[in-house]
């Protein structure tokens, strides 16, 4: 079984779409392993989005994820990176198919909702920046 991080941002939260995301989770037949909320910290942010240092959003991106609360879960499945990827859409809600989650709810590259690893080692880095292992089921 494969185990990614999902993270509804805070835009998610602010308008109240963590019960319908943690729902498509669900009835996917995806495993939630941890869940909790949190307010990312500054150092958090910048350790989360590292791989983006450099890059001219990525001071935006840092505050943003700063903002407000998030949502994050520990996903567990069969290719569930991939399935979780696919769920989601493509990270630029304005292109994103409708039926996936930034598809039906963003219009942003910024505010797009939610933020889910891309690779297994893209989960090891952004799993530790958010949850202890003891929290891991």
């Amino acid at each position: 079984m494969e185990r990614t991080l999902l993270v509804i941002k805070p835009d998610g939260v602010r308008r109240g779409l963590v019960g319908e995301v943690i729902s498509r989770i669900e009835r996917k037949g995806i495993k939630i392993r941890a869940l909790k909320m949190l307010l990312m910290t500054r150092q958090q942010a910048e350790e989360f989005y590292s791989v983006h240092r450099g890059k001219p959003f990525f001071e935006e991106l840092v505050a943003f994820a700063s903002s407000g609360p998030v949502v994050a879960m520990v996903l567990e499945g069969d290719s569930v990176i991939s399935v979780v990827r696919t769920l989601i859409g493509p990270t630029d809600g304005r292109k994103a198919p409708p039926g996936t989650i930034r598809g039906d709810f963003s219009l942003s590259i910024l505010e797009n909702i939610v933020h889910a690893s891309d690779s297994p080692e893209a989960f090891e880095k952004e799993v530790r920046v958010l949850f202890s292992p003891h929290e891991i089921l």
